[in-house]
Formats: C-alpha cells, structure tokens, sequence
C-alpha cells in the first residue's frame, strides 16, 4: 500500500498541532489536524478525525481545512 504524500504541513504558533495537506495515491485530496505534548515523545496524534474525507484538488482540501480547524484561521 502507498502512503499519502504530504504536500504541506502548517504548524500551530506554539508546535503544539499542525495540519498536513495530502494527496493520496488515487489522486484525491484530504487533511487531517495533528496534535503533540512536548513531555511525550511519542510524536504526532491525530485529532481532528477529517482523514476520510475526500477533495478532488488541493485548494478545495485546503478551503476545508481552514473551515474545520479554528486557528487555521487565526494565523
């Protein structure tokens, strides 16, 4: 199985959470918000859950993303 590729990931002020914008091997289009706790190394968490949903370009996953994740717009 292939991976999605990601094409852009914005951080949070902070590096707390960040969003990735990627393109899957079908060639639709999705995002999906991150989260992190520096005190735990395990990495990256998802928690916005918006992994499954499908956009056919990127500006439409993008315009999603900055609708669903509150301080997307905030920067």
């Amino acid at each position: 199985m292939t991976a999605n590729k990601v094409l852009q990931s914005i951080e949070a002020p902070g590096g707390g959470r960040c969003v990735d914008i990627f393109r899957r091997p079908d060639g639709s289009w999705g995002f999906e918000e991150y989260r992190r706790d520096e005190e735990d190394g395990r990495g990256w968490f998802p928690v916005g859950f918006h992994q499954e949903r499908s956009f056919s370009d990127r500006p439409a996953a993008e315009q999603a993303a900055y609708r669903a994740v509150s301080w997307l717009g905030e920067l």
